[in-house]
């Protein structure tokens, strides 16, 4: 495995509302900033007041962008995109680079969630290639 140094690194949270992706954004940027990173953050609420978990229109998010050097937004594409379930994968790929990293809670990715997610059947994102621009 290769080291890589970078001045700077954008990360997504993404998961269901009420899987504490607020409070994950919260934890890890306090510990970017515990370790003298400059950061910016983005909270990304539904709209929805209580969406059903596993779909779309459920999914929160939480983006940092940090590093050694100064940050003024919370940046475009992401580097990381770590994501709860199949549902926070499909809203949220679009924002994650070619060649970025995904991390992901395998448990998210049932037949059910896939269902709820818009998937038929035959179809998941773990096994059909679809995710070769990226690193899971």
């Amino acid at each position: 495995m290769t080291q890589e140094t970078v001045e700077k690194v954008v990360i997504f949270f993404a998961g269901d509302s009420g899987d504490g992706i607020q409070l994950t954004g919260s934890q890890f940027t306090n510990t970017a900033a515990l370790y003298g990173n400059d950061l910016s953050t983005f909270p990304d609420f539904p709209a929805e007041i209580r969406a059903p978990q596993g779909t779309l229109a459920g999914v929160s998010g939480f983006q940092i962008s940090f590093g050694s050097t100064e940050i003024f937004t919370p940046g475009d594409e992401c580097d990381v995109l770590v994501v709860m379930n199949v549902a926070a994968l499909k809203a949220n790929l679009k924002r994650l680079k070619k060649g970025g990293a995904i991390i992901l809670n395998t448990d998210g990715f049932d037949k059910r969630n896939l269902r709820l997610a818009g998937f038929a059947d035959d179809e998941n994102p773990l096994t059909d290639n679809s995710l070769a621009d990226y690193r899971v």
